[in-house]
């Protein structure tokens, strides 16, 4: 079980679906502003003094991740920054550098707090990359237009190893700039979101040289070279561990870990060689920080489910080809989940997307739920889908009373 068990008030709850009133007439951005929003300039190098106890409430989303009652589903989506809003194409083109996107304070935050400013989303999201630590712990790497990262000195030999170091959290300070300026910025209206790599899929970039269809450089190391492979993954556990401490320390309110390449194991092999190391993760955070909620989401993960659940983490990150109503029964009451709206349903008529967000907030229930699409969102979604998708999930009230009964005799009002 997770750190955080939900409360008594959902404890008796079933898996089935959710009582849910559907406010009719969305809430729109423009009546949702707050004082303060951030206002992109060329410029910002003044950081107010911080401290993580900026707030007195918790945010919606942490509130859900552990499991208390709340009032709504929050929601948020995976790559809610990126190249389908026409603001970022805009700054993209006057900074084609992905990695200076990406490690420049100024340009992170900016990119980071466009969908808040355009949808108000319950979550705000660094944005980032999980490879962005590699430098850090002595792996440099590029990001090619094409072929993506690209690693050129692949760790696969013993003397590979020796150019590993303990991270140094100081070439990461434009990651916990960002964090504390975002923490600012959006106040207690909003949680922010920090995010990771599992050793695992960190692993398969290092191994690989970058990104692979097969995997089968690092699948074969598995078996002919089980302890160069484990003594990596070991040192990828204690610097990521790290990484999560200097992003909570920075103001993150959650943190998600991105196991994305964990679904190309075997669920005898991911038992092996990613959950005990995620395990491990969990463990030393959860030591560090407490309060804080800890995300997995794994690509491909109907087969790893209750495996995941066995990490100790607190919400079980849900693709679309995973059912919500199985993934609740598969997962028990007493774990928060997140997601899983097919990305591709934001191609679809607006009808199309309420219904389907209804149908999943429905299966997940009325305790526990991150609203969030089961992939992050796709190049060429439109921004109106977008805009509906935050639209509905915020004009979604659980019924009082479906927290107190059992939620078979629920029923989704309209």
């Amino acid at each position: 079980m997770s750190f955080s068990s939900l409360t008594s008030a959902c404890s008796s709850l079933g898996v089935k679906s959710s009582s849910l009133i559907v406010q009719l007439g969305f809430q729109t951005t423009e009546n949702n502003k707050f004082p303060g929003a951030f206002v992109s300039s060329p410029k910002r190098t003044k950081i107010k003094k911080f401290s993580i106890a900026c707030s007195s409430t918790d945010p919606l989303l942490v509130k859900a991740a552990r499991g208390d009652p709340v009032s709504r589903p929050p929601a948020w989506m995976m790559r809610q920054a990126g190249r389908y809003m026409a603001v970022y194409r805009k700054l993209a083109e006057k900074h084609p550098s992905f990695r200076e996107r990406s490690e420049t304070t100024d340009l992170i935050v900016e990119i980071s707090l466009q969908p808040w400013e355009a949808f108000r989303p319950d979550g705000v999201i660094i944005f980032s990359d999980i490879l962005t630590p590699l430098p850090a712990f002595g792996v440099p790497f590029d990001i090619e237009e094409v072929s993506g990262p690209v690693i050129q000195s692949p760790i696969r030999s013993e003397d590979d190893l020796k150019a590993l170091h303990p991270i140094d959290l100081e070439m990461l300070h434009f990651v916990g700039e960002s964090l504390k300026i975002l923490r600012q910025e959006v106040g207690g209206h909003a949680a922010v979101l920090g995010f990771v790599g599992a050793p695992w899929t960190i692993a398969t970039y290092i191994v690989e040289g970058g990104t692979t269809r097969t995997y089968t450089t690092i699948k074969s190391m598995c078996h002919t070279a089980p302890n160069l492979l484990r003594t990596l993954l070991s040192h990828l556990t204690k610097a990521i561990s790290e990484y999560i401490i200097y992003q909570v320390e920075s103001g993150a309110h959650c943190i998600q870990i991105f196991d994305s390449w964990g679904g190309q194991l075997p669920p005898d092999m991911w038992e092996q060689w990613s959950k005990p190391y995620i395990t491990e993760i969990v463990s030393v955070v959860r030591n560090k920080c407490p309060k804080t909620p800890l995300v997995l989401y794994i690509n491909g993960n109907g087969g790893l489910l209750e495996r995941m659940k066995g990490t100790g983490v607190d919400v079980i990150g849900l693709d679309w080809t995973v059912d919500m109503a199985d993934a609740r029964k598969r997962l028990g009451s007493d774990i928060s989940v997140q997601g899983n709206v097919d990305p591709a349903y934001l191609f679809s008529p607006l009808s199309a997307v309420t219904k389907e967000i209804q149908r999943v907030v429905k299966c997940a229930g009325p305790c526990g739920h991150i609203l969030n699409l089961g992939h992050g969102v796709l190049v060429g979604t439109p921004e109106e889908a977008v805009a509906h998708f935050f639209d509905v999930s915020k004009s979604l009230n659980y019924d009082g009373s479906s927290q107190n009964h059992s939620m078979e005799e629920s029923k989704l009002l309209v």
